[in-house]
């Protein structure tokens, strides 16, 4: 039997959203072999938080690659790698369509239940290529059509220079993340999804829900969040000047911010007491789950546990994740050997793998996390493995929804 959970805590996790960690990589891996032969131009990028997945299909065979919330009157919406360069020249701008259109075919999986199929989309395929293709931007908007009618938010396409600034920058330069949100008169303004908690942005005073009006100078309404977030990124040390609103009708306010490529620990710790002093309680706060993430993790765990703590509450409110598998690398540090952190299944069940814990755990002593909207992503995945372990009780709202499903009943409840 599970410990009891609270009226907010989460049953078991039944399945992932699209793409489904495993899949991808997978996926990535069968991908690699094919675009070592091809040269990188656009590609389809899958989201995983703060990290992606990218794919080229822009293909040339024969070619060498490389491959705190702030306070609002109204409620808030929610020197690096160069790139090669080859003369595209010779790569067919049908070419480029009919590989993007291969990697949705082979490999998508709709969990957001929108009635993809296969028949449909080979149906989507020959209205496409059914017209010339004479430009390279013409073959560009069509694959971003394309990807737009499956309606799966972390799809999306980039351009080559797009992947290229992607390939060359810290995408976490100021620790901030951007989403567009849409107006009524069908342009879209930019909001901050999510930020680093002691990040260059938060200490300039950006908060969760702030709307970003200028990077330099330049009015970035109507452009795309990627577009934003690439003038945001930039060499370490080097200064970004952001015009931003507080929530949707604050003031406006400009700011300089010196740009970070060094990630700082995300870990908070320290011991309180219970309210009759019988026991210690170590508290762990995880702001981002960055590559420190897990190696922070042992050293507070080992400090509270050295100074008594005979309970543990792991606090994932408002990280919105990072790296996969450094969520997954901390969730088993509580699991058991053998126990599952993380399952996936798709369209291929030769892809179907489990991920489980390789050791014994480094505590043994009870543990509480907790969540809440803006628990997401690596998050969901560390909640979920222990929850479903029967390794801690969650505490607190509704997950943000971005790894999959639990059930309660028939309702099905997003993490």
């Amino acid at each position: 039997m599970c410990p009891p959970s609270s009226p907010h805590s989460k049953p078991h996790l039944t399945n992932l959203s699209w793409p489904p960690l495993m899949q991808a990589e997978q996926r990535l891996l069968n991908w690699t072999e094919k675009i070592l032969l091809h040269a990188v131009a656009g590609v389809l990028s899958f989201s995983f938080s703060s990290n992606s997945v990218a794919v080229a299909v822009e293909a040339a065979a024969g070619l060498p690659s490389h491959s705190a919330t702030a306070p609002d009157c109204r409620k808030s919406e929610e020197g690096g790698d160069e790139v090669r360069e080859f003369s595209l020249e010779l790569v067919p701008n049908r070419r480029i369509v009919e590989e993007a259109w291969q990697i949705v075919n082979d490999s998508f999986f709709d969990a957001h239940l929108h009635s993809w199929s296969t028949e449909k989309w080979l149906k989507n395929q020959e209205e496409i290529l059914s017209g010339s293709i004479d430009t390279r931007s013409q073959a560009h908007d069509i694959i971003r059509s394309m990807l737009a009618s499956l309606a799966d938010p972390y799809t999306r396409f980039l351009t080559p220079s797009e992947f290229s600034k992607m390939a060359r920058y810290d995408i976490t330069g100021v620790g901030m993340n951007l989403r567009e949100v849409p107006n009524d008169d069908g342009s879209a303004k930019l909001k901050v999804l999510g930020i680093v908690l002691g990040g260059p942005a938060h200490s300039a005073g950006v908060r969760q829900g702030d709307e970003v009006l200028s990077v330099n100078g330049e009015e970035v309404t109507g452009r795309s969040a990627f577009e934003v977030s690439s003038l945001l990124q930039g060499p370490k040390d080097t200064f970004v000047t952001i015009e931003f609103r507080h929530g949707n009708c604050g003031p406006i306010q400009s700011v300089k911010i010196q740009r970070q490529l060094i990630a700082r620990t995300p870990v908070f710790y320290r011991l309180d007491q219970t309210e009759d002093g019988n026991n210690s309680v170590g508290y762990i706060r995880i702001n981002e789950f960055n590559a420190l993430a897990r190696k922070d993790l042992i050293i507070a765990l080992r400090h509270l546990q050295d100074s008594g703590a005979s309970y543990f509450v792991l606090d994932l409110r408002n990280n919105l994740g990072g790296l996969v598998q450094a969520g997954i690398e901390v969730a088993k540090l509580f699991l058991n050997q053998g126990e599952t952190v993380i399952y996936t299944f798709g369209r291929d069940p030769q892809l179907q793998r489990s991920i489980t814990a390789e050791t014994a755990p480094l505590i043994s002593a009870p543990v509480m996390v907790l969540v809440n909207n803006r628990t997401a992503s690596a998050s969901e995945i560390v909640a979920t493995a222990l929850h479903d372990n029967c390794r801690a009780v969650l505490v607190g709202e509704k997950t943000f929804g971005k790894f999959g499903y639990l059930c309660t009943g028939t309702d099905p409840i997003g993490i």
